[in-house]
């Protein structure tokens, strides 16, 4: 029981002066041979602090103290020695994705071109897939018939449409850019929309003459061509890595 006096964390006063007492304090013997044995030290309550409660983590008794090291501080710029560094990083970095604006405009140009394929593109005239069977029997005998009859330009709008179609496809595999993609998909574009505007420029733009096929081959080119554009004008986005 404790006098009055004493405060908790200051040695003993009942000792003779001057003297040692950290000489006096009582060890535990472990059993076993005289050079195998082993001394415990018992911290008396008027010891230093210890680690847990200098705020560093306390270390077992049987783990030696690193060499040329001691207790470091924990925070964000000091670890303990051996200590996994995390795998995250707060710096900015290029995040892969999708462009699904462009792929659904660039979809919707490839069922335009199918559709055109069961109707008929001017008034009185053919349906689409007559035209399409037109042209390849053309381009089978005579290349340079394609040119003289016309018969490129449905080819230039359906084949246009199946090309933008696959590229609407590809633009919805995550990627840091789909610039590449936007310029092919504009390329193709303009094929298609040289397939619309030249016979309508040789019929001196009479839309009257369009029919159903006709306006749907005008929204092929128009919906590749905002497609092509908006993923052209997408730039990569910047993120961070957690």
């Amino acid at each position: 029981m404790s006098e009055p006096g004493d405060r908790q964390g200051s040695p003993p006063t009942d000792g003779p002066a001057g003297e040692d007492t950290g000489t006096h304090r009582p060890t535990e013997v472990l059993g076993g041979a005289e050079r195998d044995r082993q001394e415990t030290l018992v911290v008396p309550p008027w010891s230093p602090p210890r680690h847990e409660e200098a705020g560093f983590p306390q270390r077992p008794i049987w783990q030696p103290e690193p060499q040329g090291t001691g207790p470091q501080p924990t925070g964000p710029q000091q670890s303990w020695p051996g200590r996994t560094q995390p795998e995250w990083s707060d710096r900015p970095v290029v995040v892969r994705r999708a462009d699904t604006v462009a792929g659904l405009l660039l979809l919707l140009a490839g069922f335009a071109a199918g559709i055109s394929l069961l109707v008929v593109w001017v008034h009185g005239g053919r349906s689409g897939m007559d035209l399409v069977r037109a042209g390849v029997a053309d381009w089978s005998t005579d290349a340079w018939r394609l040119w003289d009859t016309g018969s490129w330009q449905p080819l230039a709008v359906v084949l246009g449409g199946a090309a933008l179609f696959l590229i609407g496809l590809l633009l919805y595999v995550p990627a840091h850019t789909h610039r590449f993609l936007g310029a092919l998909a504009l390329l193709v574009t303009v094929v298609a929309a040289a397939g619309v505007l030249v016979p309508l420029a040789a019929a001196d733009w009479d839309v009257d003459r369009y029919a159903v096929g006709g306006w749907l081959g005008v929204a092929v080119a128009g919906l590749g061509g905002l497609g092509a554009l908006k993923a052209l004008m997408t730039g990569p986005e910047i993120g961070r890595r957690l």
